[in-house]
């Protein structure tokens, strides 16, 4: 069974299974999360949508390219939570089903190809406080208890 995180599903809503791949993307001791604008106003984990006949690991480079701008290395997969919500930019009610990754950053390439999408490197302990949702956290606070952010080569 997948965790669950934030919501309870609502009984009289039409949830629509939907995959997405996110990234834990590290600097040094920093990590990179996005604020997105409109129609959300939050700090998250850049990641979203797998495509269609698109692997996880495909859907990671892309989004991390498109929301930071970064290129990166992925290293494990930390694991996935389920969250219930509602995506206004689809209209849609999902079940978002999250896979979490650890990557390392490995060179900044473009601004960020999404205009709403503002990367923003932080102290991992500040991105409990600051994410919006608590799958994000629950995995970020296990990268920082795996001892991901300290300096070691």
């Amino acid at each position: 069974m997948i965790r669950r995180f934030d919501e309870f599903p609502c009984k009289d809503k039409r949830y629509v299974t939907r995959h997405g791949v996110y990234a834990i993307i590290k600097k040094e001791r920093k990590l990179l999360i996005t604020f997105q604008g409109d129609p959300h106003n939050e700090h998250q984990l850049p990641g979203g949508g797998v495509d269609v006949g698109e692997s996880h690991l495909q859907t990671l480079h892309r989004e991390a390219l498109e929301e930071t701008g970064w290129i990166i290395s992925p290293k494990r997969r930390l694991g996935a939570f389920q969250r219930f919500t509602y995506m206004p930019e689809y209209n849609l009610w999902a079940r978002k089903v999250c896979h979490i990754y650890f990557c390392k950053a490995v060179m900044s390439k473009t601004k960020p190809l999404h205009d709403d999408h503002s990367p923003l490197w932080i102290n991992p302990q500040s991105a409990l406080n600051m994410l919006y949702n608590s799958g994000d956290k629950h995995f970020v606070a296990l990268a920082i208890n795996l001892g991901y952010f300290k300096d070691i080569k």
